[in-house]
């Protein structure tokens, strides 16, 4: 049944033509890289190709000033979030309150059955005051979690700027129960949100929350999520997150990908994209210092003559920088060319290109194994796995081969994580909390989280 993924994995591996590679752009803070797995394509036939379009943020110099933070602490006080999980969320939102500058705007909304602005967007220079607050959160209620959202939505855009980093965190133990409660409207909020210059990080909290709705939501909203197991461990989630916070090197994305006649664009993979005619519009709030953000696009492309080059993609990227606090640019194009001659096509493989589209077609698989699972399809969904891992590995080796060895590291943590999946999504007892850890993995996946991805020990 799986003819059409072996088909997909076909075409990724098909080729590449130095000569046609795109050069690097770098714009001061930001770096542009555009890659396409099959820079030569086999002749007389029409087919899919996959381009990466890939941003790498600067390192961060002591002397560099960091842009203020604009952030709404969200957490939910429903009733399940008493006793422990409670005083640890209390801890954390002080612990991140401590690490913020004076100049910071820092913002707490509480929502159970309704929503509480317990500290207004404020600086955050009386600490003493906002922690006070702080310290005398109680749980109590149900859980209206679009509302929370919205409401800290409302008060980072008191202080909505392009010379800031702006984002909403949200903390939640539960299934919303009062107001929106869908993943899909969740998704869209998110999105919106993106569009505002706003990103939103989820952290799910024990093994009770909608995990669906959450990552939606950070996927969307251009943030994080994270599984967080235990309370005891929202300190250094909060401590994580914050410190994403303080790397911003640039924010207020315009992705910009127009392909050339010939070329159908189909989809771009874990991303809400908005696909117009031959124009690709792709969300990004923000850019980490030392981190590459990617994106795969798949596209089809008219049979060409052999001998034959066509231009296959336009990119243009606007943003702020926020050192220099202006807005800058970077273009780039690539081009395909065509060969009837099979060899040449494997040949002229782009591998590393090749290995980051595997990796997210690979996670495509991994969230449609998720829902087989749920589907009670649970061999299928096995298989699924199994066969991500064998691929990956298959790409794993052939880069190490042709000593594109930086990419193995990547490749190896998501064949361990694929196999961990298919050895245990059949174990009915943990199965609330494999599905929570999937979800996780596959957000950080999709977003290229600055988090480590980390198997789960047997």
């Amino acid at each position: 049944m799986f003819h059409q993924v072996r088909s997909l994995w076909g075409l990724a591996v098909i080729a590449s033509a130095l000569l046609l590679a795109a050069p690097v752009a770098s714009a001061g803070q930001v770096g542009l890289d555009v890659g396409v797995s099959s820079p030569t394509m086999q002749a007389g036939e029409k087919s899919t190709n996959y381009i990466r379009i890939a941003l790498s943020g600067a390192a961060l110099l002591q002397s560099d000033k960091r842009p203020p933070v604009n952030v709404a602490i969200v957490i939910d006080t429903s009733g399940s979030m008493s006793g422990e999980k409670i005083v640890q969320a209390r801890n954390a939102a002080i612990a991140a309150i401590n690490r913020l500058h004076d100049s910071d705007i820092v913002s707490v909304v509480l929502y159970n059955s309704s929503t509480e602005v317990l500290v207004p967007a404020t600086k955050a220079t009386d600490r003493k005051s906002i922690v006070a607050k702080i310290r005398g959160i109680r749980a109590g209620g149900n859980t209206a979690l679009f509302a929370g959202v919205s409401k800290g939505a409302a008060e980072v855009r008191k202080f909505l700027g392009s010379d800031s980093v702006n984002r909403v965190i949200l903390l939640s133990d539960g299934i919303a129960n009062v107001g929106p409660k869908s993943p899909r409207e969740l998704e869209r909020l998110g999105a919106s949100l993106v569009k505002e210059g706003i990103s939103v990080s989820t952290l799910g909290l024990g093994l009770g929350y909608n995990e669906d709705l959450m990552s939606k939501l950070a996927t969307a909203g251009s943030g994080n999520h994270i599984f967080v197991e235990s309370a005891d461990d929202l300190i250094a989630v909060f401590n994580s997150e914050f410190k994403d916070l303080m790397s911003v090197v640039a924010c207020d994305f315009e992705i910009v990908a127009t392909v050339a006649s010939g070329v159908r664009p189909v989809r771009v993979l874990g991303t809400q994209a908005d696909i117009v005619g031959n124009t690709i519009h792709i969300p990004l709030a923000q850019l980490y210092s030392r981190q590459e953000r990617y994106f795969v696009l798949e596209v089809e492309v008219d049979a060409g003559e052999a001998g034959q080059s066509r231009p296959l993609v336009d990119v243009s990227v606007k943003y702020q920088n926020m050192t220099s606090e202006t807005m800058d640019k970077l273009t780039s194009s690539i081009a395909v060319r065509f060969s009837d001659e099979s060899a040449e096509v494997q040949r002229d493989r782009d591998l590393e290109t090749y290995a980051y589209c595997a990796v997210q077609i690979a996670n495509e698989n991994n969230i449609r194994a998720t829902a087989l699972r749920d589907a009670g399809q649970i061999d299928d969904a096995k298989e699924l796995l199994n066969h991500n891992a064998k691929m990956l590995l298959q790409c794993a080796t052939e880069c190490k081969t042709n000593n594109v060895d930086f990419v193995v590291p990547e490749l190896q943590k998501n064949i361990e994580v694929n196999r961990y999946q298919a050895e245990n999504v059949d174990n009915n007892r943990d199965w609330a909390r494999n599905r929570k850890v999937m979800r996780g993995y596959q957000n950080e996946v999709q977003a290229q989280q600055s988090y480590p991805i980390e198997v789960p020990k047997k």
